[in-house]
């Protein structure tokens, strides 16, 4: 098959690593992480203009690197080409394997924060992804020295204490994902000293490539990808299969 992939580019390393393993033809592109930090239409429109980009007539389907993620494909519309995504909430499913795997472990360890390396290399909204993003739109962002030249240090130092403990009640430890294709063990110390400054607890587990292999190799079944035809969208739910289509109504 011939197979155009877009996909975030907190999977670089790992779709990289399995499109040169697959027999299929897959052309690629990545779009970065810092979609995620818009508001959810604002990341679909771009996801859009990249799956209407795609040329008619080429590939036999688009397929997808993203999960939901925070209902950002939630109204993507397959134009001539369908479109193949997980049933994923969000990347962390993708670099576990299975729904059912994050489930299980979300449910067993709350307040975690998940690093990879993707996330760590590309995890930062940059140049106007980050302008638009809710985080600097809310002050978010900003180091303490840029709060108090904005807001006076009194201030400021209430703003930094309250963002700094809303985190520490929000999160509790770190969990570094090891997917077998990182070159050294840097990400792994990396997050590891993070943890240490924020006296927050460690652990490091095994990822797994399965659900990106199907997905990159053509192996899509129901349980695990939607496939959405052309004249139908994405339709987020909340239900076990994440996601559904609909037809477009014509206008």
């Amino acid at each position: 098959m011939k197979l155009q992939l877009i996909s975030c580019d907190v999977l670089f390393r790992e779709m990289c690593t399995l499109v040169a393993r697959t027999t299929n033809r897959v052309d690629v592109q990545f779009l970065p992480k810092g979609l995620h930090d818009l508001k959810s239409d604002q990341m679909r429109t771009r996801l859009q203009a990249a799956v209407d980009a795609v040329p008619a007539d080429t590939y036999d389907a688009i397929i997808l690197g993203y999960g939901l993620c925070n209902n950002g494909l939630h109204g993507l519309k397959a134009r001539q080409t369908p479109i193949i995504l997980p049933r994923a909430h969000d990347c962390i499913t993708l670099f576990m394997g299975s729904r059912k795997r994050y489930l299980d472990y979300f449910e067993n360890h709350h307040g975690v924060y998940f690093k990879t390396s993707g996330w760590i290399e590309r995890g930062k909204a940059e140049g106007d992804l980050k302008q638009l993003s809710i985080g600097h739109i809310h002050g978010m962002d900003m180091t303490y020295d840029e709060m108090v030249e904005k807001y006076g240090e009194d201030n400021a130092q209430y703003l930094f204490e309250t963002l700094v403990e809303s985190q520490s009640k929000s999160y509790g430890q770190y969990t570094f994902i090891e997917m077998g294709v990182e070159p050294d063990d840097r990400f792994e110390r990396m997050t590891r000293e993070q943890a240490a400054e924020r006296n927050w607890t460690f652990e490091k587990i095994a990822g797994d490539l399965s659900l990106m292999e199907k997905l990159i190799n053509g192996q899509w079944d129901d349980h695990d990808f939607l496939r959405v035809p052309p004249g139908h969208r994405v339709v987020a739910r909340y239900d076990e299969g994440v996601v559904h289509t609909e037809r477009e109504e014509s206008t």
